[in-house]
């Protein structure tokens, strides 16, 4: 079976990694993938934004089964499409993803289905945000309510700060994007954070391994957020007890309400969680695999990934039970000098080969191209080195080792992922 995925990020790089290793896959696509996929699949030219072109592509190939990574494309219907011309597709349709693409719909639908989330407001202008500002007490959480790359929330210390964190959405300043018609005000909650993510086929939510991400830029933890910079995955960020918890009481209700409203969901549910001490509450759904959760969550499967997906596609993740390798994951980001802000690309990347050398090690590419034959730096987020060992300690030890080895101009890491973990496990 030929895999067609769509994407170009880290992500994808790690999906096509697993998918090439099933004995199902003959040959993987990435379109448009990026200058380090070329190593496990066949890339195609495509933009993403142009939902005609990616099914144009998938009819050209007329794969097996399509996966499609990004949010953008999820938002812009590219499901609905590929499903209309009778492609196999992995992935929620344009109103199913509104589960992430409309952080008012996701409040809203939490609240109707009393699926347990923080307190909120939705405000259209702000005069309503400054009325629902006095119903909060400092922090409080700022959001933006369209898609915003992991950066569109802003944890406000004073009133002030609120109102202008949600004036600079509503003009597009905050983020350099379009502005939002819609903000969302959240009590801010304290705790640990999760992302537990289930594949979906509408009716049954198989859970995959829990991971904690690290959205700051900044060494513990301070900085503005990022698309993310590191994570880690272990069995005891969610035990047996917690997972069927949140199954029960946050998962499957998604699906059952997700299905009432007549928009089943088929893909990922990605599920960022808070746990606080009142229990665990739902900060956001996402609608695809996290980036970089999904390369440390799939280091760790020693499941064939591709007839999961093929299940999902067909309705009988029921039948499905999805196998772990015990110990622990991590994944470290290498950013280009001044992200999430301005930076600049272009920068030779040396060291991958070491790099790939240290045991258990697989390099994911997040933002590379190749000019003139030479690996060069393309993004924020440039790389994912991750790895896979019996405890995290060791596996945090082999990234940071073949780390050491990369180099690129600006490089920046930072050097601290597992911190919290790692004080609890001495």
């Amino acid at each position: 079976m030929k895999v067609l995925v769509f994407g170009s990020g880290g992500r994808e790089h790690a999906l096509a990694w697993a998918l090439a290793k099933s004995a199902r896959v003959t040959e993987v696509v990435c379109a448009p993938g990026n200058g380090g996929m070329a190593q496990v699949a066949r890339l195609e030219p495509v933009v993403l934004s142009d939902v005609d072109s990616m099914v144009n592509l998938a009819l050209r190939e007329q794969p097996g089964m399509v996966v499609v990574g990004p949010e953008l494309p999820l938002a812009l219907g590219v499901v609905d499409a590929l499903r209309e011309r009778g492609v196999r597709v992995f992935g929620p349709t344009q109103a199913a993803a509104m589960l992430e693409t409309s952080k008012s719909f996701a409040k809203r639908f939490l609240q109707r289905h009393q699926i347990p989330t923080a307190n909120y407001a939705v405000c259209t202008n702000a005069h309503e945000v400054e009325d629902a500002l006095g119903r909060f007490h400092a922090p409080m959480v700022v959001k933006a309510d369209g898609l915003a790359a992991g950066k569109g929330v802003v944890i406000c210390q004073t009133r002030r700060a609120a109102q202008e964190a949600a004036q600079g959405l509503f003009s597009g300043e905050l983020l350099g994007l379009d502005g939002e018609r819609q903000v969302v005000i959240e009590e801010f909650l304290s705790g640990d954070e999760v992302s537990f993510l289930c594949l979906c086929d509408g009716k049954t939510a198989l859970p995959l391994a829990a991971a904690q991400d690290h959205k700051r830029i900044g060494e513990g933890d301070v900085g503005p957020n990022t698309g993310g910079m590191g994570v880690y995955s272990t069995d005891e960020i969610v035990d047996a007890e917690m997972r069927e918890w949140l199954l029960r009481h946050v998962a499957q209700p998604t699906l059952r309400g997700m299905a009432a409203e007549g928009t089943p969901f088929t893909g990922v549910l990605y599920i960022g969680l808070m746990m606080t001490p009142r229990g665990p509450q739902v900060l956001e759904f996402n609608a695809r695999f996290g980036d970089p959760e999904t390369q440390a969550i799939l280091a760790r499967l020693d499941s064939d990934l591709a007839e999961a997906l093929e299940a999902a596609i067909d309705g009988r993740l029921d039948e499905v039970e999805l196998r772990w390798k015990p110990g622990a994951s991590a994944c470290v980001i290498a950013s280009s000098s001044g992200y999430p802000g301005s930076y600049q690309t272009g920068k030779p990347i040396r060291g991958l080969d070491a790099a790939e050398r240290v045991d258990g090690v697989a390099v994911f590419h997040s933002g590379t191209a190749r000019r003139a034959g030479a690996l060069v730096t393309f993004g924020g987020r440039v790389l994912g080195v991750t790895a896979a060992a019996d405890s995290l300690r060791e596996a945090l030890a082999r990234v940071y080792e073949a780390m050491s080895r990369i180099d690129f101009e600006g490089i920046y890491f930072r050097r601290d992922i597992g911190h919290r973990a790692l004080r609890e496990r001495p």
